[in-house]
């Protein structure tokens, strides 16, 4: 992982996380497990460190509009079978981390450590702190599926 930008760092402060921000990821943990998803360590890591954050804005971005986004796994609940198949086609292992676009597209992330955009369509925002700077400064996603293939 690299350094934030000055901006994406600010805009971080703002939506209440702090350096070495830690935060129980059980209760996410127990009710998606409870719903099919396995939550792998990189999951653990990122939601300990950014989960329950919003960002509530929008406006101009680097190469696409910024965009609201919230770091809640639970709002994907019922979605494990969206995220099982996109994970089988890709060959990781995908887990939630929250939704973009006010619930338009889901977030996700594989094992290692890389954000992806999840819908009938599948994105990488970039690994880690690149991922997060991309989410932040409306930085569009690499499409690695325009759309989801069919059977």
């Amino acid at each position: 992982m690299s350094e934030l930008s000055e901006e994406a760092e600010r805009a971080l402060l703002l939506a209440g996380w702090t350096p070495g921000r830690c935060v129980d990821t059980s209760a996410w943990r127990a009710r998606l497990e409870d719903s099919g998803f396995v939550m792998h360590e990189a999951a653990e890591s990122f939601l300990s460190e950014f989960g329950g954050l919003s960002f509530e804005y929008g406006g101009d971005g680097i190469s696409r509009a910024r965009e609201a986004f919230e770091l809640d796994p639970l709002l994907a609940l019922g979605e494990d079978d969206r995220f099982s198949e996109w994970g089988e086609l890709t060959g990781v292992t995908l887990f939630p981390i929250g939704e973009l676009d006010q619930g338009r597209y889901f977030l996700g992330l594989d094992e290692a450590g890389t954000i992806y955009l999840v819908a009938d369509w599948l994105a990488q925002f970039g690994v880690g702190l690149n991922g997060m700077e991309s989410l932040i400064l409306g930085v569009a996603p690499e499409v690695l599926y325009d759309c989801y293939p069919q059977p």
